[in-house]
């Protein structure tokens, strides 16, 4: 399968001129769409949300850029450094990759980059960054149930009517 661009078809010998078929770019479907950063106790929480319209195997990498060099925390791509390995957890869902970085301490501030690469020929790549400063951050409790799931929230506000139609509460 050929990636971006268009597609140059030979027409029958008697035709003039060229025929343009556009090629679905795959690209699309790895997308990363944004990359936030907050604080959960002593751990660092860095979530990747990322579009998935493929079907294509999606390799990950985050990695920390402090001092002009690249630090691989966790992924597919790169080897993780051994000093990071004990530190990270990684959970996956559809359109989201979180990675956790316990202890987080001001050693660890630095630019923080999630990236997918989708094989194919060419391989393609997307990116973000977030910059994270320890006394910057914000605690992710006030925006971790809003951002990872909004389904609590339907069903408290569905049942709020419920109640409130069976005159079981007024508000």
């Amino acid at each position: 399968m050929r990636v971006g661009g268009p597609l140059l078809c030979q027409l029958p010998p008697n035709s003039k001129g060229a025929l343009l078929v556009p090629v679905l770019q795959v690209s699309r479907g790895q997308k990363v769409t944004s990359l936030t950063a907050c604080l959960v106790n002593q751990s660092l929480r860095l979530d990747c949300r990322h579009e998935n319209a493929t079907t294509m195997p999606i390799q990950y990498e985050f990695s920390l850029t402090r001092e002009k060099k690249k630090h691989v925390l966790y992924g597919t791509v790169g080897v993780p450094e051994h000093s990071y390995r004990s530190r990270t957890n990684f959970t996956s869902k559809y359109n989201i990759k979180v990675l956790y970085l316990a202890d987080f301490t001001n050693k660890d501030e630095g630019t923080y980059t999630c990236e997918l690469r989708l094989s194919g020929q060419p391989p393609t790549v997307s990116h973000q960054n977030v910059s994270v400063l320890r006394d910057k951050l914000v605690k992710c409790e006030g925006i971790s149930l809003l951002a990872q799931n909004t389904s609590w929230l339907l069903l408290l506000l569905l049942s709020l009517s419920l109640l409130q139609a069976t005159d079981f509460i007024s508000l």
